[in-house]
């Protein structure tokens, strides 16, 4: 494999006399590289075009995979090359502009004595990992004293691992919707749980077919010995895990919304049933009302004592009709 660059200075001719034009600076790579015991750690985060020209000058890989590296919408996958393995990777991050996870990619060109990044976006876990592999000589002699195929593990275990501190937020989110519900403010978390219920649609997107790529990752025998097989096969059991904890966010999620709107049912109902009772009431006292304010003659029509003989058998009417509609409990 070609050695890393050395930059060139070039002086650009000057003619006696001639103006000098200020050509605009050309764009520098976003490279940066460790290096121990004859492996090397390439990490590009956010490749431009400017990083795949010094990728194309300086490793053979096919024009297809560079495409891979620079288009948008790539499934996870594990591409065996004669010379080279190349692996997509997706894993979840929280975007803060939109406030809901979304997937990060990462794309992984692994050799007998290369291992290359390319993240879309800053990973956390891969970060802190180079920056610990440039910053202290006992990571770095742990990481690359063992090849390329242990380099790529530790890469892809701690980004899976990321995913459990985020299923721990998930569920404790869940919990508290659980409390607010039974403490009476199911309107006001209507928002809230489907805002979790996309949450673990998103989660669960990003994971499932990322399951297939780790199970390739695992079969593969290209610069990853034999002896690595158990370290690949956590991974893919954690991978399981996640699967599983999501399977059990998505039941609870859904249970939580349709336990949510059978209490919103409930006091819809409870709101018509107190309407309907009271107009239920109101209907016989408006019918005797009714009657003696028609403008014919009823008996009793002038007398004082036929007015409050009307009045208390409408009150008796009334408190024969509270009295039974609370004995039938309906009110």
């Amino acid at each position: 494999m070609p050695s890393l660059p050395k930059p060139r200075l070039r002086r650009p001719a000057r003619g006696r006399g001639s103006a000098v034009a200020h050509a605009p600076e050309p764009e520098t790579p976003n490279v940066e590289v460790v290096e121990h015991d004859g492996l090397r750690w390439v990490n590009i985060v956010q490749p431009r075009q400017v990083d795949r020209a010094w990728l194309e000058e300086h490793f053979a890989f096919h024009p297809l995979d560079y495409e891979d590296v620079f288009s948008r919408n790539q499934r996870p996958k594990v591409d065996e090359y004669e010379d080279y393995l190349f692996v997509v990777l997706h894993f979840p991050a929280f975007d803060k502009q939109v406030g809901r996870l979304n997937a990060a990619e990462v794309d992984v060109f692994v050799g007998p004595d290369f291992v290359i990044t390319l993240p879309n976006q800053p990973i956390q876990p891969l970060e802190y990992l180079f920056t610990q592999a440039q910053q202290r000589d006992d990571v770095r002699a742990s990481l690359f004293g063992k090849g390329a195929g242990y380099l790529l593990y530790k890469i892809v275990d701690d980004c899976v691992d990321a995913s459990f501190p985020m299923l721990r937020k998930i569920g404790n989110k869940l919990e508290r919707l659980e409390e607010d519900i039974f403490e009476g403010r199911s309107g006001e978390i209507v928002r809230d749980l489907s805002n979790a219920k996309q949450e673990i649609i998103n989660f669960r997107k990003i994971v499932r077919p990322q399951r297939s790529a780790l199970a390739d990752l695992e079969r593969t025998k290209r610069y990853i010995p034999d002896d690595l097989d158990i370290y690949f096969d956590d991974i893919n059991d954690a991978s399981e895990r996640i699967w599983d904890m999501l399977e059990n966010f998505k039941e609870v999620v859904e249970g939580l919304e349709s336990t949510n709107e059978s209490v919103l049912s409930h006091q819809l109902n409870d709101v018509l049933r107190v309407l309907t009772a009271f107009s239920a009431v109101m209907l016989p006292l408006t019918f005797v009302a009714s009657i003696f304010g028609m403008n014919v003659h009823v008996p009793g029509q002038d007398s004082i004592t036929a007015f409050w003989i009307v009045i208390a058998f409408m009150v008796g009417l009334l408190g024969g009709m509270f009295y039974l509609f609370r004995r039938r409990g309906w009110l």
